[in-house]
């Protein structure tokens, strides 16, 4: 037989780990024979079904074993008065979780955790019995004692997301080794399982196994997908507990206190193995007939050790193989009475007896708190879940427990590198064993600092990798908080990590933003590491957990889903060439120069590392021009604000200095690398080996690039003068059939450079929208030649002299396959570069636009006026065939003898001031009565409003519609380049102001537009009900939400608890109403504004528990 993958109960999802189910020739327990009639279960039925109850948990954060979502399971009370359900243990969750249980007449409670068994797959809810109103039902006796071979059982549950279902079987098994669900995941172990073929799927979690008379013989866990076998937890542990439960219940007096319930272990994971696997390790043959004398004539095998945890009590002691004959001098067989020895010596040693290869050993070892390695707490910064390192995955990964385990990376170790289920060994240069010294290095760091970190990961334990951690500069995330277990309320408990005084909370805002550039002593970068965070599934038969989570429809896009999509390549080679930051850099080998002569020193230095850079063989002189201005872009979007539905948060790209004095530099790069303006950029120079940070300071609304400011100081001196900004040339424009060289650099900032020649200077772009609307370049002519370095490849375009005529830069688009499939692609195009003049112009002589702060100085940003309508080319031969008179043909040609063409309407942006005045294929002919054929004419006279404006900001159309000329006054819409600068988290979704590349599918609601929908996150109420992405929130509570500030308005007033009626809109146009329970425990409503005045993203709480509010 090969190998079966088998699957936990409740998650509805494959995992990978296999596992050898052996074949089974053991002596099992003497068949009872059935004598329950049809009768005797109806009756059976209608007492245990009142009693079951559907779980709707939401797991709030990683933790553990467990990832953050949303799934369904079972339960059943087992204790009416005092309200106690129980499930499994993958149900209740290790970590944070929010619960709600429904009976079968559909009454809905809350449900809080109070214990979830550190090893075994059972754990409990608690309920107020005095909530239920409307509902008869009894509680259901556990009955560990009536499990047997050939009982005939029914499984009672919420089978395959039904509400209520019965699934038949019959016990065949009671000695099944527990299953293996997964290698990095929640495994149960040192217990047998039952198994019988009754078919259960995802969902039934948690269901009772009930025999004819109404009680509960096993608690059903987990099923194989490759057959109808299901797997049932035998209930002596539980029993044990529910009793220790209910004493501490009692002793307290009007709420539940934590119940300390009493778990022993070695740290040891023991198998049960055959009399005839025994003797071939080595079992003398006189200690088998001892042991068979001592046990039950069913007894078939021993228990032998199968893996010892690292620094456990049996470490060095035990070993792999040897096979247990007695503890604390009893024999001992059966994994029930090993665990019961062990629960009752807690912090007391206790005497094994073993055979390791034949040979006759006593070891004695201290009894562990199995609580004690079991972590009740951990720490949230950045988005990342980190705590110590529990027995669960210190037994998966062979590693010893409380080491510092990252269990959900977050932004900041995302960036760096750092893999999920990496442990932390070595943090700004101090060696970390524990979380509680971690976050002591982190209190001392600073806003911006950048320091190394080393981590270890169980897939390459042996060596240590090391990447560079950015501390955010930003405030995307809530200040680092401490998470705690309260098994009194249920809940996990906040409290800030820091102290107030903390360098970490204080204002980021300082000269140079608070950024440490100077840390290159410490500095060491290693392999960049992105974990896709994808799990291998096998198709023969899955083994999973049968808690079915959360059907996320096509429609939902969550932040978290862009796992690690790069846009350019995946970064999968040595950092270390070209990561390194270098504030003063010095060149070994230089040539001498007086001590007292720094300027001499200065310019030494410089011209050793330009001719380095310089003597590049076979370099054109373009391409030695323009290599000093050329920029690498590494990029990172935080996924707590992936605005404007960008499509990933990773992006590499190459830019161009087209500005560099001693207080700005600044770099134009295209906006498939620069998306969104809440984005963290990272400046590698090919002119000076040095990494610094940039920021986002103008998004053309337009055209596809977008200009990143820089520091020149934070080059220093020596890079301040390597650095250079490019000489522009945006007229003459490049005709067909004109030579050019195409400039760029590698990932190792090497320049790379080709001739080429422009096949087509004026190819108009036509992108279609994204299924999630995204920036998409519209009206916009491009430049194509006929050769070029593929699609990854961007840079300039210069002529000989090393003139910049165009951005060479990446374009996004969306390919399409039927009805229902699309992926990302990416292609590139030359860019003029007068669109980029003309913006630089503006900010370095004065724009009349808002100011932003830049480098310690307030400037003020252009404003663009623009014709917000999507137009594209139509041939005059098929203009005419439209009707389109000879007059106008002769007159357009005359105007372009080239392009020989005519604007058409495609769509008006929604919201527009031309939105009710054109409509779909018009054709523009004219602009106050001159004739335009290209984009370039409407970009001209819309900016020549600015300087003649006669008509209130409008121009004089004449169009062609439907046969008829007609002339109409259309007005301009007035834009900035910030981008989106406001979005609010509210219930865990990410909700902002329709932007443009959703507007220009031509709809907003009627209900006052709305706000939209941009992102939802893992774990949140929003996921837990199903308020996903794609659409507008319209009403809250009926009040209406047309605009950010009133969503503020509307949602600060609502209370922890309560459930709010949302009225929504999808892109499709189908209205919505549904209602979800508003936690502020976990998911208090926050803001993200963008602040010009201190160049900063600053967060804010809006509503938070303890009824703080803005």
């Amino acid at each position: 037989m090969g190998d079966q993958l088998e699957r936990l109960g409740s998650e509805a999802v494959g995992l990978e780990s296999a596992v050898k189910d052996d074949l089974c020739m053991d002596i099992d327990p003497p068949f009872r024979e059935s004598v329950a009639t049809a009768e005797d279960w109806r009756k059976a039925l209608n007492k245990v079904v009142p009693a079951v109850v559907v779980l709707r948990t939401t797991a709030c954060r990683a933790f553990d074993t467990e990832a953050a979502g949303a799934s369904y399971a079972t339960g059943f009370v087992i204790d009416k008065s005092r309200g106690i359900i129980l499930t499994n243990r993958h149900v209740v969750k290790a970590g944070p979780v929010v619960a709600e249980a429904m009976f079968v007449n559909r009454e809905e409670i809350p449900v809080y955790p109070i214990y979830r068994d550190p090893v075994h797959d059972f754990g409990f809810f608690r309920y107020d019995p005095g909530a239920i109103q409307f509902h008869n039902y009894e509680e259901i006796p556990l009955a560990p004692e009536a499990a047997c071979v050939g009982l005939e059982i029914r499984v009672v549950g919420n089978d395959s997301g039904e509400k209520v279902s019965i699934l038949a079987g019959t016990l065949a098994r009671l000695d099944r080794d527990a299953p293996h669900y997964k290698k990095d995941g929640y495994n149960d172990f040192n217990t047998f399982y039952m198994q019988a073929a009754s078919g259960t799927k995802g969902g039934s979690s948690g269901s009772p196994v009930i025999d004819w008379q109404g009680r509960a013989v096993a608690l059903n866990a987990g099923s194989k997908s490759s057959s109808a076998s299901a797997f049932f937890l035998p209930l002596e542990r539980v029993v044990r507990a529910l009793e220790f439960l209910q004493k501490g219940r009692d002793s307290s007096v009007n709420k539940w206190d934590t119940v300390s319930i009493p778990r022993g272990t070695l740290q040891v994971t023991f198998i049960h193995k055959g009399f005839d696997e025994t003797r071939r390790l080595g079992l003398q043959s006189e200690t088998e007939q001892m042991v068979r004398h001592a046990s039950p004539l069913s007894e078939t095998g021993m228990l032998v050790v199968d893996s010892v945890v690292p620094g456990g009590p049996a470490h060095k002691c035990l070993e792999p193989g040897d096979v247990l004959i007695r503890m604390n001098g009893e024999v001992l067989t059966q994994f029930l009475k090993m665990e019961t020895l062990l629960d009752d010596s807690v912090h007391q040693k206790v005497e094994l007896q073993i055979e390791r290869g034949g040979a006759s050993l006593t070891v004695n070892l201290m009894v562990q708190d199995l609580h004690s390695i079991t972590p009740d707490y951990f720490l949230e910064i950045s988005g990342a879940v980190i705590h110590p390192l529990s027995y669960q995955q210190a037994r998966n990964f062979r590693f010893n427990c409380g080491l510092v385990y990252v269990t959900e990376p977050g932004y900041m170790l995302f960036r760096a590198g750092v893999p999920r289920h990496a442990i932390i060994k070595k943090f700004a240069g101090e060696e970390i064993s524990n979380l509680e010294e971690l976050i002591s290095v982190l209190s001392k760091l600073s806003r911006g600092a950048r320091v190394p970190l080393e981590y270890i990961s169980y897939t390459d334990r042996h060596r240590r990798k090391s990447v560079l951690v950015t501390v955010d500069r930003h405030e995307w995330y809530a200040p680092p908080q401490i998470y705690t277990r309260d098994d009194s309320s249920g809940l996990w408990s906040a409290k800030p990590a820091f102290q107030p005084d903390s360098i970490l909370l204080s204002s980021p805002i300082k000269d140079l933003g608070g950024l440490d550039l100077h840390s290159t002593e410490d500095t060491c970068m290693g392999h960049m590491h992105h974990d896709s965070h994808q799990e291998l599934t096998n198709g023969n038969g899955a083994t999973s957990m049968e808690t079915s989570y959360e059907h996320v429809s096509d429609e939902a896009h969550s932040r978290d889903e862009v796992d690690v999509e790069v846009k350019k390549r995946r970064v999968e080679e040595d950092l270390s060439a070209d990561g390194n930051v270098v504030a003063d850099y010095t060149l070994p080998g230089t040539r001498e120069t007086k001590p007292d002569d720094p300027n001499t020193m200065e310019n030494s230095v410089t011209r050793d590392y330009q001719g380095a850079t310089a003597a590049a063989a076979n370099a054109s002189f373009a391409e030695r021009v323009i290599e000093p201005t050329l920029v690498m872009f590494e990029v990172y979007v935080p996924p707590s604000c992936m605005l404007d539905g960008v499509h990933s948060q990773h992006f590499f790209g190459t830019g161009v200095v087209i500005y560099h004095s001693q207080k700005m530099g600044l770099v134009a790069v295209d906006k498939n690398t620069v998306a969104i303006s809440a984005s963290d950029v990272m400046l590698s120079f090919a002119a000076f080996p040095i990494e610094i940070p940039g920021e986002v300071v103008f998004l053309h609304p337009v055209h596809n690039y977008a200009l990143i400011s820089y520091d020149p100081s934070a080059l220093g001196a020596v890079g301040a003068s390597a650095v250079r900004a490019a000489e522009l040339l945006p007229e003459p424009a490049l005709r067909r059939g004109d030579s050019v060289h195409l400039v760029g650099l590698s990932r190792s900032l090497q320049a790379t450079s080709r001739k080429s020649t422009v096949t087509n200077p004026c190819a108009a772009l036509n992108i279609g929208s994204a299924d999630c609307p995204r920036y998409r370049a519209t009206n916009m002519e491009v430049i194509e030649l006929d050769t070029d370095f593929g699609s990854t490849f961007s840079g300039v375009l210069t002529d000989e002299r090393g003139r910049v005529q165009a951005i060479w830069g990446s374009f996004s688009t969306q390919l399409k396959f039927g009805c229902n499939t699309s992926e990302d692609h990416q292609f590139v195009r030359g860019l003029p570069i007068y669109a980029i003049s003309q913006v630089l112009d503006k900010i370095i002589s004065g724009a009349n636009g808002p100011p932003l702060l830049i480098n310690g100085i307030k400037r003020p940003m252009p404003l663009v006026r623009i014709l917000e309508v999507e137009l594209y080319p139509t041939l005059l031969s098929k203009a005419r065939s439209f009707g389109l008179s000879d007059e106008w043909v002769k007159a357009l040609v005359k105007k372009d003898p080239i392009r020989r063409q005519v604007l058409r309407v495609k769509g008006c942006l929604a919201g527009s001031k031309a939105e009710n005045l054109l409509e779909q294929g018009d054709m523009v002919l004219a602009i106050n009565k001159e004739p335009v054929t290209c984009f370039r004419d409407i970009e001209y006279v819309c900016q020549a409003l600015d300087k003649y404006d006669d008509n209130e900001g409008r121009l004089s159309l004449t169009i062609f519609r439907q046969g008829r000329e007609i002339d109409l006054l259309v007005g301009t819409d007035i834009r900035d380049g910030s981008g989106t600068t406001h979005a609010v988290n509210w219930c865990g979704c990410i909700v902002q102001d329709p932007h443009p590349a959703v507007r220009a599918l031509g709809f907003l609601p009627e209900e006052g537009h709305g706000v939209y929908v941009a992102r939802w996150c893992h774990g949140s109420p929003v996921h837990r009900y199903g308020l996903y992405a794609l659409q507008w929130i319209v009403e809250v509570n009926g009040k209406p939400t047309p605009n950010l500030d009133a969503f503020v308005d509307v949602t600060k007033e609502l209370e922890h608890g309560e459930f709010v009626r949302v009225r929504t809109v999808h892109l499709t146009g189908k209205p919505r109403v549904m209602t979800l329970k508003q936690d502020l425990h976990y998911w208090p409503t926050w803001e993200l504004r963008f602040d010009p005045d201190a160049a900063i993203w600053r967060r804010s709480t809006i509503k938070a528990l303890d009824g703080s509010s803005i």
